[in-house]
């Protein structure tokens, strides 16, 4: 029996090494800071491994969750490929072993990737004696780890700024450890007067205002979560020195098409992270630990019962000295190495972005060159017409001044008209550089409509209303946000053109969306259904039998881009779709011009 139990074990282990052969690509290892446990790590980052296995199937996808040490370890090791940690971790990071992020997180319930994450100060909700940061002295407080960033190093600095040194104006700095739920049951417990989490875990406790207060909380608009501090930049994805780049760019594309409704989360492209670099400065910790080098007071103070051996510590304080300088030195160059390589990798991504938008520029210039060329024989015709005109008159002996200067002005109207519809579209298809500056909503749609309407030879009506004051401005590249209308206007002449005349009229509204500008482009179609409603947005997906399916994802990313939305509303109750250019607004102007009555440019 115990002979037949052992074959049949072998026979299970050479079908498991036959069937289950590996990929012939290598594991993708992402490494990331399980703050709350290894369980809520798994659950927190699984959209990612899905969306990564998704998007490359040939691969297998491995999460790698670790505390502090440990993922600065694996990654020093090569054991992971990509890093997914907080902020203040990935500076050192980046510093120490030259990591580089790639995205940036774009998680509720923060509304920008660059103000998500803070620290939050709580206590229980009978402690009447600490409303402020200044109540914390001479208090017991509980952290999570001197490393954690929201949960220790965000607030270290407000403590600084209210002239409170934790290392001696505290009466215990008390380390409860991973995970970040540990602080809650510190309070509870009576171990701390006050404990540090990060921003927004508090929330996630439904009845959290029976049990807690909030200490020293401060007003941050656009922030739903409580917080007592500043706040700083959400988690980055970054990469390693050892990671491939053609790997790096797979997996950036495959998790910038998340969308938070969907999948669960979302990225966005990599954000500033000087803000947490003035905080490690301001602390002298990390990257810039070289800057509490001791001085000469420092060492007084702090051996004054030795002084008798002052003279042999000066010794070794000047030694001391030179090392560190020496190693100030090394890791500065490593620093500037880690920064060029970091503004080369920005650089390369900007420019691949302005070429995806040029070719998409010129995608519809191509798809619209048929009409260019009937709408442009027009003026030339009428030039040619008046120039035969002349001539036959001269031949006949009645070509008179009044009939030289007719036909000379026709001309020159005419050639003024071609010229202006080629004008419009080279400086459309010309490649250049992203420039943004404040511009009125009506006339990008304006020069959307003008540009649209002067290449089609029998163009849609085109109604504009404009219903904001003459005062308001967007920050905006031009060029881009006229290729976005364009595409929206150009998609909704595709849709209608096969229906009947007053069908195939499309309309711009412009209205004010709350601090944002709403520019929707309707038209009477006969609509999308759901399922096409849904992959819309997705890169190579298209209706259209010659479509390269990259327009409306390119102007999605282009909204995105200048902090704005880009969403599409069809309803059965009326036809057709309404496509909604959202934009935040500038920093207000004086009127100088009175408002405008709306218009239908025909």
């Amino acid at each position: 029996m115990t002979n037949r139990l052992w074959i049949f074990a072998l026979l299970l282990l050479f079908a498991r090494l036959v069937f289950s052969a590996p990929t012939d690509q290598p594991a993708v290892r992402v490494g990331v800071l399980a703050f709350l446990g290894v369980e809520a790590a798994n659950d927190d980052w699984s959209p990612v491994v899905r969306r990564l296995q998704a998007a490359m199937p040939d691969r297998q996808i491995s999460l790698v969750r670790l505390d502090h040490r440990s993922l600065r370890e694996a990654a020093a090791r090569g054991d992971i490929d990509f890093l997914i940690t907080n902020p203040g971790h990935y500076v050192e990071l980046e510093a120490a072993l030259g990591a580089s992020r790639i995205l940036t997180l774009d998680s509720p319930p923060a509304h920008t990737p660059a103000r998500a994450i803070g620290s939050t100060v709580v206590a229980l909700a009978n402690r009447d004696d600490l409303h402020t940061l200044a109540d914390l002295r001479g208090k017991r407080l509980a952290i999570v780890t001197p490393e954690g960033f929201g949960g220790y190093q965000v607030l270290w600095r407000e403590l600084a700024e209210s002239g409170i040194d934790p290392g001696n104006d505290l009466a215990d700095l008390k380390v409860v450890g991973l995970p970040m739920t540990n602080v809650f049951r510190a309070l509870e417990a009576g171990q701390a007067d006050a404990g540090i989490v990060r921003t927004c875990l508090l929330e996630n406790r439904p009845t959290w205002r029976e049990t807690f207060r909030v200490v020293g909380a401060r007003d941050e608009a656009d922030f739903p979560c409580a917080t007592s501090s500043r706040l700083y930049p959400d988690w980055p994805l970054a990469t390693l020195r050892g990671t491939p780049p053609e790997l790096a760019k797979e997996v950036a594309l495959a998790l910038l098409a998340m969308n938070a409704e969907r999948d669960g989360m979302a990225w966005a492209v990599p954000a500033d992270y000087q803000a947490v670099h003035e905080m490690f400065r301001a602390l002298q910790i990390g990257p810039y630990a070289y800057l509490a080098e001791p001085t000469l007071m420092m060492l007084a103070e702090r051996y004054w019962p030795w002084v008798a051996g002052f003279a042999s510590l000066l010794v070794g304080w000047i030694l001391y000295t030179v090392r560190v300088e020496h190693l100030v030195h090394l890791r500065t160059a490593e620093l500037r190495t880690a920064l060029a390589a970091r503004d080369e990798l920005e650089g390369r991504m900007r420019a691949h972005q302005e070429q995806a938008d040029h070719l998409s520029r010129l995608s519809v210039l191509g798809e619209l060159s048929g009409t260019l060329a009937h709408e442009l024989n027009q003026p030339l015709a009428t030039i040619a017409n008046y120039a035969q005109s002349l001539v036959r008159r001269a031949d006949d002996g009645r070509l008179t001044d009044s009939a030289v200067r007719e036909a000379a002005d026709e001309i020159a109207i005419q050639a003024e008209r071609a010229a202006d519809i080629l004008g419009r579209i080279r400086g459309f298809a010309r490649k250049r550089t992203t420039v943004r500056e404040p511009l009125a909503p009506r006339t990008l749609a304006e020069d959307a409509i003008a540009l649209f309407r002067g290449m089609l030879a029998r163009a849609p009506q085109v109604t504009l209303t404009d219903e904001l004051p003459p005062n308001v401005r967007v920050e905006v590249d031009p060029l881009q946000i006229q290729q976005v209308l364009l595409n929206l206007l150009k998609n909704g002449y595709d849709a209608s053109r096969a229906l009947p005349p007053e069908r195939r009229r499309l309309a711009v509204l412009i209205t004010d969306g709350d601090g944002h500008v709403c520019i929707a482009v309707r038209d009477h179609g006969p609509g999308l259904n759901a399922e096409v409603r849904e992959r819309l947005f997705e890169p190579f997906f298209t209706t259209k039998p010659d479509g390269l399916g990259l327009g409306l994802s390119i102007c999605r990313s282009i909204a995105e881009a200048h902090r704005g939305r880009l969403t599409v509303n069809c309803t059965d109750s009326r036809p057709g779709c309404e496509f909604i250019l959202s934009l935040p607004l500038a920093a207000p102007e004086d009127p100088t011009t009175e408002a405008q009555p709306d218009h239908a440019a025909n």
